[in-house]
């Protein structure tokens, strides 16, 4: 007898694990669940700290953190992780700057003391700068600049289990194509892309040709809306006429990492510009028929 229920039973296994799996591919990427919030630490005229940010984000049913800091903040790096335990919130990203001599940045050295101390295996979102004589550089002399610095943090966040972004920020290194460039040079398993449509706003008519060279290497992608005109506008989300046609682009191809919410260039406190991000990509969601997206926000 409990052998012919052994079959049956297997077969009805296989069928719930086969439909667990078409349900999690079919999830949207734009499900709260999967939504990171973004520019919530210096961008936020309340000063909020961990344990308030935290809170914040509770309330508004956001479960993971990409963290923005400043010299002030850094004091405060632990109880960060800490407040995000404790409000079972995922600290997804760190995000840090950095010049052409990272080895000397007390500020770099502090994140990676944290990440060591906290033993956080995370994405760290990295920007170049500082680099002097760079415009007059040929692109093969850029491109080993700019990797020099790239180098030293990737491997540095390697040993910690980290993944490193590109953060694309204006000029040269923000550029995806330049970006590639120092992927495909340094060849570095660990080194990625973070696209951020808030500094997208040279990028909107050719985003259809490079978004495909870059989506093997895209770690996140961060969410904002885009006016065009001359000068192109960043908006909150679904009030531009750019950002819902790239959202359609990333959408149907095979991208399912994290997505950025975000407050900077939205409003002064961080939890109005967050809902009003939210609510625009709601909108969205909405004029697609997506409503079983939608009811991940009910």
């Amino acid at each position: 007898m409990r052998r012919f229920l052994f079959f049956p039973l297997l077969a009805l296994l296989f069928l719930s694990a086969k439909s667990a799996m078409a349900q999690r591919k079919a999830k949207s990427i734009y499900a709260r669940d999967n939504l990171v919030a973004w520019c919530i630490v210096p961008f936020d005229t309340k000063n909020r700290g961990p344990v308030e940010r935290a809170e914040m984000l509770n309330q508004l049913g956001i479960t993971k953190l990409a963290y923005d800091w400043r010299e002030k903040h850094i004091p405060t790096f632990d109880e960060e992780f800490e407040a995000c335990r404790k409000h079972h919130i995922k600290f997804e990203a760190f995000w840090l700057y950095s010049g052409p001599n990272p080895e000397e940045d007390k500020g770099l050295q502090a994140v990676f003391e944290v990440l060591k101390r906290q033993k956080a295996k995370m994405q760290i979102w990295c920007m170049i700068g500082g680099i002097k004589g760079l415009d007059a550089m040929s692109e093969e002399e850029k491109i080993k600049a700019v990797a020099r610095p790239v180098e030293y943090i990737a491997d540095r966040a390697a040993e910690l289990g980290c993944t490193v972004g590109l953060y694309n920020h204006g000029g040269w290194f923000g550029e995806p194509e330049n970006q590639l460039k120092i992927i495909a040079y340094l060849k570095k398993p660990n080194l990625g892309i973070v696209y951020n449509f808030h500094h997208a706003e040279e990028h909107i008519e050719r985003f259809p040709v490079f978004f495909p060279k870059m989506l093997p290497h895209l770690m996140a992608l961060n969410l904002a809306g885009l006016k065009k005109g001359n000068p192109v506008k960043v908006v909150p989300i679904g009030q531009g006429d750019a950002e819902a046609g790239m959202m359609r682009i990333v959408q149907q191809s095979k991208y399912r990492g994290p997505i950025g919410i975000i407050n900077e260039d939205t409003a002064p406190d961080a939890e109005v510009g967050l809902r009003l991000n939210m609510d625009g990509l709601q909108k969205i969601l909405k004029s697609w028929g997506d409503t079983a997206t939608l009811k991940t926000y009910q």
